[in-house]
């Protein structure tokens, strides 16, 4: 085998290595990400927060063992069956959890509107400035 041909295949293989390793990164850093907050570690959690594959996380053994294990710890007691004043409670609580949910959104989204409206200012702006370079008259 030339060496070129050894260099080529050792360097394919160097990054093959590299991507994996940031692959091992990201999600590890999406599973402390989600104990962080509170959410269920599972093996689409982890997938879709740190933009891997579901096949990638069961292949890798020690990610697979920790998402397993942090299954195991954060796993939801079985509930009783409510009686009817839990039920109304429960309905209470159903309803605040949503509005929070939806105010949270409604927040981030008004946030995005005024990052993209501070975006077209500063394009009016630039512009406005480039007419008035040209010659036109603007205000």
């Amino acid at each position: 085998m030339s060496d070129t041909r050894q260099q080529r295949i050792d360097n394919l293989t160097d990054a093959a290595r590299r991507k994996s390793q940031e692959k091992v990164k990201a999600a590890e850093a999406a599973i402390r990400r989600l104990i962080k907050r509170g959410d269920p570690v599972t093996f689409q959690a982890v997938q879709r927060e740190a933009g891997v594959s579901q096949n990638f996380l069961y292949k890798n053994a020690d990610l697979r063992a920790r998402i397993e294990h942090q299954r195991q710890i954060h796993r939801p007691a079985p509930r009783p069956v409510p009686a009817a004043a839990d039920t109304e409670n429960n309905i209470v609580m159903a309803l605040t959890a949503e509005v929070a949910r939806l105010k949270k959104r409604h927040r981030q989204e008004v946030d995005e509107l005024r990052k993209a409206l501070e975006q077209a200012h500063g394009e009016n702006l630039a512009l406005r400035r480039e007419l008035q370079r040209r010659g036109g008259s603007d205000g």
